[in-house]
């Protein structure tokens, strides 16, 4: 079974997550980026992804939430008086627009989750490789880097706690100490495991010649047809931008929100651009589907082989 949008050529996913990052960061719009964030979270759980999605959930919403919090506290712009704390004037412009900041934020990390999915090591070096190997390969490096150590710290602190380390009870100076203690290990670990890599790499040549590359991804129809409607349909998105729309205006004074002709037919483009793997999916699931209920024997390759030989040899 294909896989749909993941199993579409780099390029694709490319420039689907540099739109959707693009937008998130030029529309300033609630419409269109509750959109986004809707396509994007439904091709998510299309893909299977909601058990990792719930996880990382209270992280986004802590720290797009504190932005919602924070604005209207720090920023008292506004024509609109909602009410005084602690004699700073709490305005319905900075409240709206710290609800927007935090829309923007959940946004982009759900895009991030997404493209972390789709977007794989290989496809990441397949794209970069070629023009910047250096630059591809310590970026890589530097993303990798994040979760290994998270994996490390849990490891280093299940083991450490046997010894009576512990950073979650005892007195403050004691689990300060425990936590320099764990984070010394870690460092350590890290820097040996570096040199070791950097030892291994020099020995293998890195570095010498000039860096071959080699592609197994081949653009085919789909993919261009994609790549078409994807580019057309965000052109026109940009397009509309350039000329003022998708732009809600809140401060000074919140202005009211009026959804033109111009603004409907720059917002149907871009639902086609954040929908269209949204459809990829639902294709390919529809098919999976319609296959199996037609009553096909499900006979893997291995099998069908042994049944040809079997036939042959008779």
């Amino acid at each position: 079974m294909n896989k749909g949008f993941r199993s579409m050529h780099p390029a694709v996913a490319l420039l689907y997550y540099a739109g959707l990052l693009l937008f998130a960061a030029l529309l300033f719009h609630p419409v269109f980026l509750l959109t986004e964030m809707i396509g994007v979270l439904s091709l998510l759980l299309m893909q299977r992804q909601g058990r990792h999605l719930l996880r990382a959930l209270p992280f986004y919403l802590l720290m797009a939430g504190s932005v919602a919090v924070m604005n209207p506290l720090f920023s008292h712009r506004g024509a609109n008086i909602l009410f005084y704390l602690l004699d700073q004037p709490i305005t319905l412009e900075a409240v709206l627009y710290g609800v927007m900041m935090m829309l923007v934020l959940l946004t982009i990390f759900i895009v991030f989750r997404s493209y972390n999915y789709t977007v794989t090591t290989d496809k990441f070096m397949y794209l970069f490789a070629a023009a910047a190997p250096r630059t591809a390969l310590l970026s890589l490096m530097a993303i990798r880097f994040v979760p290994l150590f998270q994996r490390r710290l849990r490891q280093i602190t299940l083991i450490q706690s046997t010894r009576g380390i512990n950073v979650n009870s005892g007195k403050l100076r004691k689990r300060m100490k425990d936590g320099m203690t764990l984070l010394k290990v870690l460092l350590t670990w890290s820097l040996e495991e570096a040199l070791q890599s950097a030892d291994s790499m020099k020995a293998r040549g890195y570095g010498i010649r000039k860096r071959s590359t080699y592609g197994i991804y081949k653009l085919d129809r789909q993919d261009i047809w994609i790549l078409i409607v994807l580019a057309v349909s965000g052109l026109c998105t940009l397009l509309g931008w350039l000329q003022g729309y998708a732009m809600l205006e809140i401060y000074p004074r919140m202005k009211p929100a009026v959804f033109s002709w111009g603004e409907a037919a720059m917002f149907a483009s871009f639902c086609l651009f954040v929908l269209t793997p949204l459809g990829l999916e639902g294709k390919e699931k529809w098919l999976w589907r319609s296959s199996r209920r037609s009553g096909y024997p499900s006979v893997t390759p291995m099998k069908a082989g042994i049944r040809s030989m079997s036939f042959r040899s008779r």
